[in-house]
């Protein structure tokens, strides 16, 4: 009740920033993940540099497993909050019980395509035979034991929810530190352990993985009493099933396409391997940057929705003001920190043949972080609001519409030896500033038709 009547009652600037920091942590801790494993394969005696390419070419289907998780987490926690909001708590056990229903069924599909699918997923980006045995060696592992990270996602958001998003960042933390611990005995072979390389890595991330699911679902079952635990409320209901994707689908596809974005740019980028592998680290590290939007959009989604459950205007406006004034501050520092220390970062990767690509793809695509944490705030707020369609229309212009023929337009001018590489690049910040222009439109509507009416 307590942490009801803080959703209910707390002021709107104090309750972002007490929710907010925790999902910032987490989410950031969640791109530690990829870092961290670069990181480390980055510096093994033999075969780096085929190892980086192999994470690179993985990392979409990573992002897409997680894409669908936090999609489903995304439509359970608006859901979940605005119920508790209007006070539904029957209907509130069954939306997370069918989130855990789901999260079952989300599994088994990665787990088949882990047994049936990895090969000529990563032989259709890449013809060098080591890289494809790195690179399906790992991706195999992280899909047969997925669960660690689809059911973290889950009872990551079920936690959020409910305002106990400290409890979440607890779990992404020991997660985080386990993975840290693990990655260079697997990899480089400590102590008792094998010299793994590559496979090593993934293990110790998935090891990571599952001890976040396993304390997050010890504190949904102790903490989150709100609403009733058991086995009979993960019972399939269609209609709250359709309720969470309603919201969550969006959210899934935004997450999605930034997987097909990757798969794409990595295939745009295959006449040139070095190009594809710095792109491949930049983007982890720009992941990093984006991640801590996203991990204030997860505030702002059930602040907004738990006060458009209550019919606040006041609140609701006050979540929208919030909300985009701290991600814009963030984006700044996210900014700062890439354009002033880039060689730090290729350092840290030891980025060998890639790190002249690397820098250059950094200090020109950085320009766009401001851009694209405000898109992801509008996202959210969206998404609070009943504005689905808003959030996907968001997402294909960013992910799809515009960057990748922007890209692919861009790459025939590199191969006719016209212009450098770092000409693709811009295609990114051109596409974020577009995306802004749009978002800030949607916003306009979806306050006069959703907000103003309100008492």
């Amino acid at each position: 009740m307590a942490e009801r009547n803080k959703m209910k009652d707390m002021p709107v600037n104090k309750l972002m920033i007490q929710m907010g920091i925790p999902m910032i942590l987490s989410m950031a801790l969640q791109a530690v993940y990829n870092i961290v494993d670069s990181a480390f394969v980055g510096n093994m005696r033999v075969g780096s540099e085929a190892a980086l390419n192999a994470l690179t070419l993985v990392f979409p289907v990573q992002m897409l497993m997680v894409a669908v998780g936090i999609g489903t987490g995304v439509g359970t926690n608006a859901l979940l909050a605005r119920t508790l909001g209007q006070g539904n708590r029957e209907k509130a056990a069954k939306v997370a019980g069918n989130s855990l229903f789901l999260g079952v069924i989300i599994y088994v599909v990665c787990l088949l395509f882990g047994i049936f699918g990895v090969k000529a997923y990563i032989s259709s980006q890449t013809v060098d035979a080591e890289v494809l045995e790195m690179g399906v060696s790992y991706l195999r592992i992280c899909c047969v034991i997925s669960f660690g990270i689809i059911f973290f996602s889950l009872f990551e958001k079920l936690l959020q929810a409910t305002g106990r998003s400290l409890y979440s960042t607890i779990g992404q933390v020991v997660g985080a530190v386990v993975n840290i611990i693990l990655d260079p005995i697997m990899i480089y072979g400590i102590g008792p352990c094998s010299e793994m390389g590559v496979k090593g890595a993934a293990y110790a991330t998935v090891i990571g993985q599952v001890a976040s699911a396993v304390l997050l679902l010890i504190f949904h079952m102790k903490l989150n009493r709100e609403f009733g635990h058991g086995p009979k409320y993960m019972k399939p209901n269609a209609g709250v099933i359709k309720e969470i994707y309603a919201i969550g689908l969006p959210a899934i596809i935004a997450q999605a396409l930034m997987s097909i974005m990757v798969y794409v740019m990595n295939l745009i980028l295959k006449f040139n391997p070095s190009a594809q592998t710095a792109y491949g680290l930049f983007y982890k590290v720009q992941q990093f940057v984006l991640f801590l939007a996203f991990g204030l959009r997860d505030a702002i989604t059930p602040i907004i929705a738990f006060a458009y459950g209550m019919r606040s205007k006041k609140r609701i406006q006050d979540g929208i003001k919030y909300g985009l004034i701290y991600t814009i501050a963030l984006m700044i520092l996210g900014i700062a920190i890439t354009e002033i220390f880039p060689g730090a970062f290729a350092m840290l990767f030891n980025a060998g043949q890639s790190r002249e690509y690397f820098i250059d793809a950094m200090r020109v695509i950085s320009v766009s972080f401001l851009f694209a944490g405000i898109n992801v705030a509008y996202q959210g707020i969206y998404q609070a609001l009943d504005g689905g369609l808003e959030s996907l229309v968001i997402s294909l212009l960013r992910q799809l519409i515009i960057i990748l023929p922007l890209a692919g337009i861009f790459s025939l001018f590199v191969r006719n030896g016209q212009m450098g590489v770092s000409l693709i690049w811009w295609a990114f910040p051109i596409t974020e500033i577009i995306s802004c222009f749009v978002g800030y439109v949607f916003l306009k509507k979806i306050r006069k038709n959703r907000v103003d009416v309100l008492n």
